[in-house]
């Protein structure tokens, strides 16, 4: 995620530097919460936020919890963690249905602050949960507002009410009324009313949001805000406290910027929670926020819950037992493979996914550089085979290839470099399926891995054929017949030396004598 990817950078830094100390001095904490303020501030954080943070740090920090710490340094950024999420709401806030449907769902915010995009990706959301969302287009001011509401209804698969033209045409609180009756009359439970913004706070702005809240009652209003506006955040959730008040937070555009501020200020000066946050430009772009993940990703701990709650949406049960059984049985596929492919790009952007795991903070490098189109590239060229040749890709000869280069607009060296990777991947898979140990390309087999016995049967094996290696053949017939010699017996009495089926010999018994030097 690209939002907090300074203040995560300078955070991060802040603490490594932590990691070399045994213990805390006040001047340590001193300059530690120095560097947070800094970072802070450079993320366009709220002045009175900012303060208020450092300070519970710092009064945290200097405290018993860190003195008596194993780990000091890991306690202050434990310490971070908990402030973090406190500042950004503490507890995770779902959305309020109404006990009697319809639920009504009022958007306020500026103009291009997001609220259309976010009326079409919340009904797709809510459908994916089982609602039925109907989208009021009430915003009769912007230019081409309504027909944008409608192109976005269209592509999230959601019913519209839009009676007016709009482009300053009708009148935005009779829509917004009218359009709660006509959910009632056709059943459906949720309304979501897209309303009028303006560049800049005003009064008419105001009044009109204030007149459509009084007119529908709605059970949810959400505060729609630019996560990149920076330090006039605060201002603006103020004065739309003020004039209207609202129930919850939505974060627009948490991908486009590397600060991210306006997260880290709106809930904590106006009391309300962060309800949701939008990631991206597409429609399955929007994430229920979470503080407590929210805060580790900021600290670069990772999101891993968010990352199985994606693969859990996108990957079908069925579908990964079928695949389980086929890699059990060897008859895993190209296809197979396309499969999968499909089902992982279901998942988002590659990138968004390996930014949730721990520590990627410091490979920002690498996926800056990751090529999401790889991707694609690769299903091109399968696509380009014939279901035979993706069953068996050992048929592919040299001008098979070169067709399903031309076929895909690669080269004969990408698909060769697809191949080698498929039958590389096959035989790991082929190795785990049988119990053994997959030889990893660079690392070789992974020790103590595989079947239970497999690694004892191994060494035995290599004793069994190793041998000299002398080109002399007197020489080496010498040297193997006294590794032979020397070789032990296999144990064949019990652990303990007890209940052993073999009874020591006169020869033994003289030798154990001589060892002792009672001989």
């Amino acid at each position: 995620m690209a939002t907090f990817g300074t203040l995560s950078d300078r955070l991060t830094e802040t603490f490594r530097n932590l990691r070399t100390k045994g213990k805390l001095t006040p001047a340590d904490v001193d300059g530690t919460v120095r560097e947070i303020r800094r970072a802070l501030l450079d993320a366009d954080v709220a002045l009175v936020v900012v303060k208020e943070f450092t300070a519970k740090v710092r009064e945290r920090a200097l405290g018993d919890e860190v003195n008596r710490a194993l780990n000091p340094a890991q306690q202050v950024v434990q310490i971070v963690n908990e402030e973090l999420i406190a500042i950004l709401g503490g507890q995770q806030r779902r959305l309020q249905f109404a006990k009697n449907p319809p639920t009504v769902i009022m958007l306020a915010g500026l103009q291009g602050s997001g609220k259309t995009t976010l009326a079409g990706k919340l009904a797709k959301m809510l459908e994916k949960d089982g609602h039925t969302p109907l989208l009021v287009a009430a915003d009769l001011q912007r230019p081409n507002a309504v027909n944008q509401l409608q192109v976005v209804a269209g592509q999230a698969g959601a019913a519209v009410y839009a009676p007016q033209p709009g482009n300053g045409v009708g009148n935005p609180v009779q829509v917004a009324r009218d359009g709660v009756e006509v959910a009632r009359r056709q059943q459906h439970d949720v309304v979501i009313i897209d309303t009028a913004g303006r560049l800049g706070v005003d009064a008419d702005l105001m009044k009109q949001a204030a007149d459509i809240r009084r007119a529908v009652d709605p059970d949810e209003v959400l505060f729609v805000i630019d996560a990149m506006i920076g330090q006039d955040a605060v201002n603006t959730a103020k004065a739309f406290q003020d004039g209207v008040d609202f129930t919850g937070v939505v974060l627009s555009k948490l991908d486009g910027d590397a600060r991210g501020g306006a997260a880290l200020s709106v809930a904590s000066v106006t009391g309300r929670p962060i309800v949701f946050a939008s990631t991206g430009e597409g429609l399955d772009d929007l994430e229920a926020f979470h503080p407590d993940r929210m805060a580790s990703r900021i600290l670069d701990l990772g999101d891993i819950l968010t990352l199985i709650e994606q693969a859990q949406g996108a990957f079908d049960e069925a579908e990964a037992l079928k695949m389980a059984e086929k890699l059990a049985t060897e008859s895993f596929t190209l296809e197979d493979f396309l499969e999968q492919m499909q089902q992982l790009k279901k998942m988002g952007s590659m990138k968004k996914m390996l930014g949730m795991l721990p520590g990627m903070g410091q490979m920002k490098q690498q996926l800056d550089d990751f090529d999401e189109k790889e991707i694609d590239r690769t299903e091109a060229i399968i696509r380009s085979m014939t279901p035979g040749e993706r069953r068996n890709p050992k048929v592919l000869n040299g001008s098979r290839r070169l067709r399903i280069a031309r076929g895909s607009g690669m080269t004969v060296t990408d698909v060769n470099a697809l191949v080698n990777r498929f039958e590389q991947a096959a035989k790991m898979m082929k190795t785990v399926a049988r119990g053994g140990v997959p030889n990893i390309p660079g690392m070789g087999p992974v020790p103590g891995a595989g079947r239970p016995g497999a690694s004892a049967k191994r060494g035995r094996s290599q004793k069994s054929v190793s041998g000299s290696r002398s080109g002399n053949p007197a020489k080496r017939a010498a040297e193997n017949a006294g590794i032979t010699a020397a070789a032990p017996a296999a144990p064949t009495g019990s652990g303990f030396g007890l209940g052993g089926s073999k009874q020591p010999t006169e020869a033994d018994l003289a030798e154990l004598q001589k060892l002792l030097g009672k001989g």
